[in-house]
C-alpha cells in the first residue's frame, strides 16, 4: 500500500511546477546499508517547493534553490536542517550523518547522506520530522534496506519515529 502511494505522488513530481502548491506533501528518505563499503547510504527525497517552505520556516531567513546567489547559504541550511530533522539509531547508537550534498531532481531536491558503520544494523530507530513546520499533512515516507531486505513505513505528521528489525 505504501509503494501505491509513493507510486502516486511520485507521478506528480514531474508535473508539477515550482512555487505552485500540489495536494501531496511527502518526503521519501533510504536507508541502505552497503555491505561491501559497511557504510550506511542515506538519499532523502522532498519537493523543492516544500523544503524550501520548511527552510524558510525553521531557519527564519530566504531559502531557494533556484537563486545562484543564495547557493552558500544553501549548502549551509540544508545539513543544518537535516541534522535536527532526521536522526538513526542503529543497534542502540545514535550515529552522526555526515551531509555530502544535494541536487535538484525535477520538481524534488535529492539530498546525500552517509555514515561509516562495522556491524550490520539489526534493530533501527528513525525520527524524522523533514518538513514538519511547512505542513500539518506531511507523510514521510521510510525504506530501510540491509542485505537485499527492505522494509518500508511511513509517518505521518505529527508522528516522529519509526522501528525497523531485521
Amino acid at each position: 500500500m505504501i509503494n501505491l502511494i509513493w507510486m502516486i505522488v511520485a507521478s506528480w513530481i514531474p508535473v508539477v511546477s515550482h512555487g505552485v502548491d500540489h495536494p501531496f506533501h511527502v518526503s521519501n528518505t533510504e536507508f541502505n546499508y552497503n555491505q561491501t563499503d559497511k557504510n550506511l547510504e542515506v538519499t532523502c527525497k522532498i519537493f523543492t517547493d516544500d523544503f524550501e517552505r520548511a527552510l524558510n520556516l525553521y531557519f527564519n531567513q530566504k531559502a531557494d534553490f533556484t537563486d545562484l546567489k543564495l547557493t552558500k547559504q544553501m549548502n549551509l541550511l540544508v545539513p543544518k536542517y537535516l541534522k535536527t530533522h532526521l536522526a538513526v539509531n542503529v543497534n542502540g547508537k545514535w550515529l552522526d550523518l555526515s551531509c555530502l550534498g544535494y541536487e535538484i531532481d525535477h520538481e524534488s531536491v535529492n539530498v546525500y547522506l552517509e555514515h561509516p558503520m562495522v556491524e550490520v544494523p539489526k534493530k533501527i530507530e528513525i525520527q524524522n520530522t523533514l518538513a514538519y513546520e511547512a505542513y500539518t499533512d506531511q507523510v514521510g515516507i521510510v525504506h530501510f534496506i540491509v542485505q537485499g531486505k527492505r522494509i518500508t513505513n511511513k509517518l505521518t505528521y505529527p508522528e516522529k519515529s519509526l522501528k525497523f528489525e531485521f
